[in-house]
């Protein structure tokens, strides 16, 4: 299992009263639960088999970050795709989403940004 690039990181806490505003984050989160599961449970069987930095699954992470449950699903199984014995790999990260209003959590999950 590789190690998740360092935008995939942030500081941010999330608080009781960002309660409301994170409704529509959770399956963002459920997504990203799920993926850090796959990382710790199943990853580490294969090695470091992926052609690409970052490996396939921190792409996934990072691709559910910026874009969302459904659109990081899409981007990932692109990527998935794209993992194969005949491709040239390299360093292909997840470009920031133009209008990224979240914070992360020092475990990658997003929350609602805070202005104070």
């Amino acid at each position: 299992m590789s190690a998740l690039p360092s935008y995939a990181f942030g500081t941010a806490r999330f608080r009781a009263s960002d309660l409301v505003r994170g409704v529509l984050l959770v399956p963002r989160n459920l997504v990203l639960a799920l993926l850090s599961l796959y990382r710790a449970v199943i990853s580490p069987l294969y090695g470091d088999v992926c052609r690409y930095y970052p490996s396939c699954s921190a792409y996934a992470v990072g691709a559910v970050q910026q874009n969302g449950a459904l659109w990081g699903a899409v981007l990932s199984a692109w990527r998935v795709l794209r993992c194969n014995p005949w491709s040239a790999g390299g360093v292909d990260d997840v470009k920031p989403h133009a209008h990224f209003r979240y914070d992360l959590t020092p475990r990658g999950f997003v929350v609602p940004a805070r202005k104070d």
